[in-house]
């Protein structure tokens, strides 16, 4: 799966679902990867509530998790690390720079999509009230989830972040974002240009799991997805 980037945005100019991303990853030879991690287990996750933008803490079994995938991500060696600034993604992101010694960026940018009156929910709840909306959204419609974010606007706060601190890198670098599992997802898409009725075709992360995006000679590309093991060598045609 690939796609090109074709235009900057700037600060004041986010982008759009009808706007093609810069032709910042477009460049071959830098070689760049971007690491995007779900944070930890938290007690909403397990109820099957609707986090959004609420601050839930990590489980202790969410702490846990964190651990051991930071283990292994710094066996990676990035170069930085981004994270939201809620709670859940901030603790899971601490644990890698306790690791690797690299400072975490906070940004807001990065937060959950903020999802109005589904926040706190279960995921019961939220179709026995808004069962068309829900219906909608999965079909891929432009929904505004309990009269919130659309999905076009999460993208256009969030992957100007992550290209923002991709751009920052050295050749061959590696950026470890750490984000919310709806952010993820719309954040590969916009920057694999896809249309948006299409991201819902990418399966959600496990807790802290992740998903790679590598720097090819056509733009971004996913080398893996929901991942919790070190990535392997693709081995075959299509390498």
């Amino acid at each position: 799966m690939t796609a090109g980037t074709e235009r900057a945005a700037t600060d004041d100019e986010p982008l759009s679902d009808d706007k093609p991303l810069s032709d910042a990853g477009r460049r071959a030879g830098r070689g760049r990867r971007v690491i995007l991690w779900r944070h930890g287990q938290t007690l909403w996750n397990v109820e099957r509530r609707f986090q959004g933008t609420t601050d839930v803490e990590l489980t202790e079994t969410g702490v846990g998790q964190a651990r051991r995938a930071a283990r292994l991500l710094a066996s990676l060696k990035p170069d930085a690390i981004v994270a939201s600034d809620l709670k859940r993604a901030a603790n899971t992101a601490a644990e890698l720079s306790a690791l690797t010694g690299l400072d975490v960026t906070h940004d807001e940018g990065l937060r959950e999509t903020y999802a109005g009156l589904w926040q706190g929910l279960t995921h019961e709840e939220i179709i026995a009230r808004y069962g068309d909306q829900y219906a909608g959204w999965k079909r891929g419609e432009p929904v505004r989830r309990g009269g919130g974010e659309l999905e076009t606007e999460v993208a256009d706060r969030a992957a100007p972040v992550v290209l923002r601190h991709a751009e920052k890198l050295p050749d061959d670098g590696t950026l470890v974002v750490v984000s919310h599992g709806g952010t993820i997802r719309t954040t590969i898409g916009r920057l694999l240009g896809l249309e948006s009725q299409h991201w819902e075709s990418l399966g959600g992360l496990s807790n802290c799991c992740w998903s790679v995006l590598g720097e090819g000679a056509r733009g971004w590309r996913l080398l893996e997805h929901n991942a919790g093991t070190l990535p392997e060598p693709v081995l075959g045609d299509d390498d």
